[in-house]
């Protein structure tokens, strides 16, 4: 199926509502980042996300979009819950609530030097458990802790000693997503994750020590934490295989209700039920259930990362923020002049919440909600800021976003020359693999650059500075 764009603005292009299209889809993209890579049918899926019941406004594409399971990775959809409107496990992904979480370490670039970096990779390299397979720092007791945690995510850790209460104010709904429903959670899925919480798992997830390479706009920058040449941290992973396991079962689940509920889809992998059907209030207390392991998980990473520069740099960390880009979430915003309960659906983009908006700490009511976007090893990261009138229920991008397979970066990247490239720049590498590094090579990704502009130009959100690598701890 041939998708036609049509160019509305500047970095905004519309596809027209066909056949069982109920809304239009809206790409936010410059001409360099429309999915082109062969066998990369985004766009085609963001038609149909289009045809979802209850779908709103439009089935929007943030400037990193590529393919993806059903909905297209950075993909956004809102249904409107009061009028049959559907929630898809495809909406969400398969790593539910993988995230981006950033530190600010009590040091600037200049002073941590070459010898102390690479000590504090050394450290890093040794501490944070990575891999398919791997366990992580906290060993839970069973199933029952397991369910506690579930429940209280970020906070129940802090609770535990891994962090601080302020780490809470600085997280996404402070760290914890009400509703989770570890009933919902499937034996399998726990036994998955009961050895994983602290972990940074495999693929594109990571570890990066960064530093600050030039600040756009200074007092929102102190008011997140930031100045020019400070060294950070920024942290990339999810629920393990927990959350992998939860999508899986209620993906199936909601497959096999298809019928019961007459929803036609044009795309398996669409699977949905209503938000307010059974199925649909299952997969919602599993899937916040699965967020808060992944919450719990970056809290674990934070504390050993801390301990690192404590051990290295005689320094602490202070959390940034702490954003998902894989969720589904109950809110309300304003559709054709009423305020409308819907679910919003977020695959690989971020919330990006404006300044003044109620749902912003108090110490970043001022600044609005900080927005993370990482790039990939050898490039620059970007901190941003939600910016008001943002008609993609306050979304964002989440990163580069893929232009290559894994396999075909398999063919075209060796792993060891890629790591004596990154070194002869400067960028410590710690990696788990050969092959890993090999299929997150730079080159597998969009420009970084150009998605935070088009990101900026779109009006989605507003950069606030850009940082730099100085070494990464690759799963």
């Amino acid at each position: 199926m041939e998708v036609v764009l049509v160019e509305e603005s500047p970095y905004r292009l519309r596809i027209e509502q066909r056949e069982q299209m109920r809304v239009p889809g809206v790409v936010f993209a410059s001409k360099a980042l429309v999915p082109q890579a062969a066998g990369d049918r985004a766009l085609e899926q963001v038609a149909n996300v289009a045809t979802l019941p209850g779908i709103v406004r439009a089935s929007f594409a943030m400037p990193d979009v590529h393919w993806g399971y059903g909905f297209p990775i950075g993909g956004v959809a809102a249904t409107d819950v009061d009028a049959g409107g559907v929630i898809s496990p495809g909406g969400v992904g398969f790593d539910i609530s993988c995230g981006v979480r950033l530190l600010a370490a009590g040091v600037v670039r200049a002073d941590l030097g070459r010898d102390r970096l690479r000590r504090l990779m050394d450290i890093l390299d040794t501490a944070i458990p990575r891999g398919m397979g791997r366990g992580g720092l906290w060993k839970l007791s069973g199933p029952e802790e397991m369910d506690e945690l579930l429940v209280g995510g970020a906070r129940y850790a802090v609770e535990h000693g891994h962090g601080v209460p302020r780490d809470l104010d600085r997280c996404e709904d402070y760290g914890v997503l009400d509703g989770a429903a570890p009933g919902q959670v499937s034996r399998r899925a726990v036994e998955r994750g009961l050895q994983q919480v602290g972990s940074l798992g495999s693929g594109n997830h990571f570890l990066e020590v960064q530093a600050v390479d030039r600040v756009y706009d200074p007092d929102t920058a102190a008011a997140f934490g930031l100045r020019a040449g400070q060294v950070c941290v920024m942290i990339h992973c999810g629920s393990r295989g927990l959350g992998h396991q939860v999508c899986t079962d209620h993906v199936h689940a909601m497959d096999r209700a298809l019928h019961r509920y007459r929803i036609s889809v044009p795309d398996r992998q669409l699977a949905c039920t209503p938000v307010d059907s059974p199925p649909g209030r299952d997969y919602l207390g599993a899937m916040a259930a699965a967020a808060n392991y992944g919450r719990a998980n970056r809290q674990l990473l934070s504390e050993a990362a801390r301990r690192a520069f404590a051990t290295a740099a005689g320094v602490g960390l202070d959390l940034v923020y702490d954003i998902s880009h894989n969720m589904a979430k109950l809110e309300t915003h304003r559709i054709d002049g009423a305020h409308r309960r819907l679910c919003v659906h977020r695959k690989g983009a971020t919330r990006a919440l404006p300044p003044g908006d109620p749902g912003l700490p108090a110490d970043l009511a001022g600044a609005g909600q900080p927005v993370l976007v990482p790039g990939t090893m050898g490039t620059a990261s970007y901190v941003m800021v939600g910016l008001p009138g943002n008609d993609a229920f306050n979304s964002a991008c989440h990163g580069a976003g893929r232009v290559w397979s894994r396999h075909h970066a398999l063919h075209m990247v060796r792993g060891e020359q890629l790591r004596g490239e990154l070194e002869a720049r400067g960028i410590a590498v710690r990696p788990s693999s050969w092959r890993g590094l090999a299929e997150e090579a730079p080159q597998a990704y969009k420009d970084v650059d150009e998605v935070a502009a088009v990101t900026e130009g779109a009006g989605l959100a507003r950069v606030v500075a850009r940082l730099v690598p100085l070494g990464v701890v690759k799963g």
